[in-house]
């Protein structure tokens, strides 16, 4: 299978799982149980995991601010369980889908169709733990029952099993968590703005990760890569893609292009219907 076969059959249904990051039903369920801002963004998704340290944390999810982390991890296990804040999740997560989606496509045979395919990768991607800690968190969690909660597990453990592979490429290339949202931003793709602060890094953080990858010959005088920061940087995305093709190989490339026709429009549907903010 092509490598960018993978990487495109992942982002079409990247909303699907995403949404639980800004919904309202979210931040409202982990505020009932005592938890509330970025508190709920790190415990709800470190929660399969157990009752994880904060260091745990800074070390799976890797680009956020080191002392942000430990301060919204503070005392959180003494307020809630990680079962009550898995509960809470996807609860949430189907809550705020068939809000958006409407019950007519929630309830569709579209979506038990996609349900079916991406599991059959997730469950691919079962086969190959080694390395990826917050994916095998994840990894075992009980299949839901309901069609749309299964596309949407099925979708968050595609999605931690890449971020995973990820997170290992570009720690083999020498790259820390702030120098990798630095060269994010020398792509072009995305603001230094949006990056610096959904992550929590102040400025002087940020100027001294451009200076370490000036230091280390990736990016030149104006902040731009140098062929060896670009050589890098596709390094980290091919190695991505490749380490992700054990997933989506279980479906085969008819297989992909279909879950990936069946999702387009429920993911347009999320991206259209939700607003995105980031919890403080």
């Amino acid at each position: 299978m092509d490598p960018l076969t993978a990487r495109r059959t992942w982002r079409t249904p990247e909303m699907i799982h995403g949404l639980v990051y800004f919904a309202p039903e979210a931040t409202e369920a982990y505020a009932a149980l005592g938890v509330s801002g970025r508190a709920g963004y790190f415990a709800s998704r470190s929660a399969p995991m157990g009752a994880t340290s904060a260091e745990l944390v800074i070390a799976t999810f890797f680009n956020f601010e080191p002392a942000h982390v430990r301060r919204a991890m503070a005392g959180v296990w003494d307020t809630v369980t990680p079962a009550a804040l898995l509960d809470a999740r996807r609860d949430a997560a189907g809550a705020a889908l068939r809000r958006i989606l409407g019950a007519k496509v929630a309830e569709s045979s579209d979506v038990e169709e996609a349900a079916v395919l991406a599991r059959r990768a997730a469950q691919a991607a079962c086969a190959h733990l080694s390395g990826k800690p917050l994916f095998a968190g994840h990894a075992s969690l009980p299949w839901p029952d309901d069609p749309l909660l299964v596309l949407w597990h099925a979708q968050t453990l595609l999605r931690e099993f890449r971020g995973d592979i990820h997170i290992g490429a570009m720690t083999a290339e020498g790259i820390e968590g702030c120098e990798a949202l630095v060269t994010h931003a020398a792509t072009g793709e995305i603001s230094r703005e949006m990056l610096q602060g959904s992550r929590v890094w102040s400025d002087d953080q940020w100027d001294a990760a451009i200076e370490s990858l000036r230091v280390k010959g990736h990016l030149d005088s104006n902040g731009s890569f140098t062929p060896k920061g670009a050589e890098s940087r596709q390094r980290v995305e091919d190695q991505t893609d490749a380490g992700a093709v054990v997933a989506y190989a279980a479906l085969g490339d008819e297989g992909c292009q279909r879950l990936r026709f069946l999702c387009r429009p429920m993911s347009q549907g999320i991206a259209a219907g939700v607003e995105f903010t980031v919890p403080r």
